[in-house]
């Protein structure tokens, strides 16, 4: 316990599924955690249920102006902002030539751009605090091992991948105290696991069959299991760790 003592995170996503996992992990580690989500009536209600470290700002992470009020808002009523998560992300199925072009974009916008306007908006506030912090964005196994049936989704992933380096390599050029990493899931039980479970497409059992055993260890992981690495990575038990993939997908990505 304490990993996090005295820091503040601004957690995008933090409604629910890994980002709601990350946020309870990281209090209970000593940090304050602002919880950003387009979902607040969601993030409010966890945040109320999390105690008097977390509050709640709603965010729209294809909005350059609400993640200036998003950061803002970490610091005013939390404290400098030392830790920045870029968790929230989607994912609609559809290759190169099915894909409906709105889902593309929305896809792009959300799980490259946004992350991309949220390291815009936050490294300059942490820059000037003049403290040690971090940045982790959330890929996927599918930014190592592409899927034929998610082309947006492995696009957006492979993107973010190389600006997560690219942060990464800015800050330890610059002699800026600021380390980016990337934690890489695979399958986890989340809504946005859910929404392909549920999704009509084969039985509930048969598609978590099929999905499961994409991973070597022929399971699904949890939220909590991605919290724990997304923890790690924000702490200083990380200090010379920058520009990293830290897989959390059973094998995923190295699989035969």
């Amino acid at each position: 316990m304490g990993k996090l003592n005295g820091k503040t995170a601004l957690v995008t996503g933090g409604a629910e599924g890994i980002g709601a996992a990350t946020a309870r992990l990281m209090i209970e580690e000593g940090a304050q955690v602002m919880l950003a989500d387009v979902q607040i009536d969601k993030a409010r209600a966890l945040a109320d249920q999390l105690g008097a470290n977390a509050q709640a700002v709603e965010l729209d992470v294809r909005d350059l102006d609400q993640w200036h009020h998003a950061v803002n808002a970490a610091q005013e009523h939390l404290g400098p902002l030392n830790i920045l998560c870029n968790i929230a992300g989607i994912s609609e199925p559809g290759n190169v030539i099915d894909v409906d072009l709105d889902s593309w974009r929305r896809t792009i916008d959300i799980n490259l751009e946004g992350p991309f306007l949220g390291m815009r908006a936050a490294l300059p506030v942490m820059e000037a605090n003049g403290e040690a912090g971090a940045i982790v964005n959330i890929g996927s196994m599918i930014a190592i091992r592409a899927a034929a049936f998610v082309a947006a989704y492995s696009a957006s992933k492979a993107g973010l991948l190389a600006l997560t380096r690219s942060v990464a390599l800015d800050c330890a050029e610059r002699g800026v105290p600021i380390r980016a990493n990337m934690v890489h899931p695979g399958a986890i039980r989340t809504p946005m696991y859910d929404r392909y479970k549920f999704s009509g497409a084969d039985t509930p059992e048969n598609i978590e069959t099929n999905f499961a055993a994409t991973h070597p260890m022929n399971r699904i992981g949890e939220p909590g299991e991605v919290a724990k690495a997304v923890v790690f990575l924000a702490s200083d038990e990380a200090s010379f760790t920058t520009g990293c993939d830290f897989t959390v997908d059973g094998g995923g990505s190295i699989r035969s």
